[in-house]
């Protein structure tokens, strides 16, 4: 009896968890349409911060000569570039979804 519930254990519930759990795996690496809207969201948000900080390094430097900004770069091309080609994808995730 003992020896019929070992060979049970080892070929039928042995794989099952091995494949449940590989299962489970491969779904939680995906990332949700919750998500995406999360990240979209944090990234417009972040940008637009950035847009604020640019105005108000900009207001304070109009008032005071002396001020440094705390950004080594302003506005920086090469930011910027990173920027267009983030949004750029994200326009191109949109068309194909719809």
């Amino acid at each position: 009896m003992e020896e019929v519930l070992f060979i049970a254990a080892l070929f039928i519930a042995l794989p099952w968890i091995v494949l449940h759990y590989i299962t489970k795996w491969k779904t939680s690496a995906t990332i949700t349409t919750d998500d995406e809207a999360l990240l979209e969201e944090l990234y417009n948000l972040a940008k637009r911060l950035d847009d604020r900080m640019d105005t108000v390094e900009r207001l304070v430097a109009s008032d005071n000569p002396d001020f440094k900004p705390a950004r080594l770069v302003h506005d920086s091309e090469v930011d910027n570039q990173q920027l267009r080609e983030l949004e750029q994808l994200m326009a191109e995730k949109k068309g194909a979804s719809q």
